[in-house]
């Protein structure tokens, strides 16, 4: 069970000397870096919007814990992610709880990051030995001390790969669950019986099954039967991917505990980012997805390196620090929306006409005139900036929620 403590050993504010040569600054290891802080708080608000930085980067420290705290952690995990992504949980939607033990969703979000986190951080301590101070000269190095890892890595792309292209598809069919459709109850058969395809996308918002593409809506006359089947974006072969992501995650981490200077950590991560971002245009979506995010959260997380722990420009960014601080909190409150669950739960007359609905019709969407920008207007200032100004009241209190 997560706990909520106060860390009061913690100080989380960040001094810089303003100096113009960066390549001559070298960072205090004892002093915590903000910029991790605020791309977690980054991450936890982009994942509000749907964005996908999610299992990129975790704050990595020099030694990690025991096994026996890893799986501790990773059940954690897999509780809170059955808990609200597993069915028990209708929130915000629906004022209710409870799930069919034989239809539970055992891949969700949390889930996956349990069992990423599980995997690198065992490899992380079984391949760990007794590492010198400061790195062997020549750019290489750091993947040399940490080849094993990558040796790992590559296992499980190739795993990955070979069961994505070598899996043997059949027909199969579904029965449409949904009880506000149309088609509720009916059967229906999606011809595949290939092996080694992995197009067209199966994605309901694709132009093959309505005409509102790239966005929701009516499905078309002539729509393939895969349009309204079932959809789990978080599968057991793409968590695969996942653990892919988290290994190159925790190198950004080996970069930012064993090189010095400021420099040579940028030069690192911009260098990373921009070659995985080369791979956008390979055949595999899910191998090309792990590069892409990957480099794009290289570039990004840099930026923010450089403008906050160089030259100290954190007050822009303070409520994505906040965030940062208590990602869970905000994860499980926000994006997963148990708060406004809870707000819906006060209803006037009818349970849709609630304090949030009211919110979104008469401020947002009735004063910008349209439903996507008001929509996109609520979940920024209603909700991601609500919550930065929340975390920051806990973190003066000094209260956090960690796992």
């Amino acid at each position: 069970m997560a706990e909520i403590k106060a860390d009061i050993a913690s100080d989380h504010r960040l001094t810089i000397a303003d100096v113009s040569d960066i390549s001559a600054q070298k960072p205090d290891p004892k002093i915590r870096v903000a910029s991790l802080d605020i791309f977690r708080g980054l991450t936890v608000a982009l994942m509000i919007l749907e964005w996908p930085f999610l299992l990129l980067l975790r704050e990595l420290q020099s030694r990690l814990d025991a096994v026996k705290k890893v799986i501790v952690r990773t059940l954690k995990l897999l509780f809170w992610g059955i808990i609200l992504q597993g069915g028990f949980s209708h929130a915000p939607d629906k004022l209710s709880y409870g799930v069919d033990m034989k239809k539970i969703r055992w891949c969700g979000i949390l889930q996956r990051i349990a069992f990423a986190y599980l995997v690198v951080a065992l490899i992380e301590i079984f391949t760990k030995k007794e590492q010198t101070k400061e790195l062997p000269p020549g750019w290489p190095s750091i993947f040399k001390l940490y080849s094993s890892q990558w040796l790992m890595g590559a296992c499980i792309l190739v795993i990955y790969v070979a069961a994505i292209y070598g899996t043997y598809v059949p027909n199969w069919q579904f029965t449409v669950q949904d009880r506000d459709s149309a088609d509720y109850g009916k059967v229906f058969t999606v011809e595949c019986a290939v092996r080694g395809k992995l197009d067209p996308p199966s994605w309901k918002r694709s132009e093959a099954c309505t005409d509102n593409s790239p966005y929701e809506g009516p499905f078309r006359t002539s729509a393939p039967s895969w349009c309204k089947a079932p959809f789990e974006p978080e599968g057991i072969l793409s968590s695969i991917s996942a653990v892919l992501s988290t290994i190159i995650g925790v190198h950004f981490g080996h970069v930012l505990v064993y090189m010095g200077s400021h420099a040579a950590r940028l030069k690192h991560w911009i260098l990373m980012g921009f070659a995985l971002s080369y791979f956008r245009s390979c055949s595999s979506f899910h191998t090309c997805y792990v590069c892409v995010t990957s480099g794009a959260a290289a570039l990004v997380f840099s930026s923010i390196y450089a403008l906050v722990d160089i030259w100290g420009w954190k007050c822009m960014f303070q409520p994505l620090a906040w965030i940062g601080m208590n990602a869970m909190l905000v994860y499980v409150m926000a994006a997963e929306g148990i708060f406004a669950g809870f707000i819906n739960g006060w209803y006037y007359n009818d349970p849709h006409n609630t304090l949030i609905y009211w919110i979104q019709k008469h401020i947002f969407i009735g004063v910008w005139h349209s439903q996507r920008v008001g929509i996109l207007l609520y979940v920024i200032f209603a909700e991601i900036l609500f919550w930065g100004m929340v975390a920051g009241i806990f973190h003066r209190l000094e209260i956090y929620w960690k796992l």
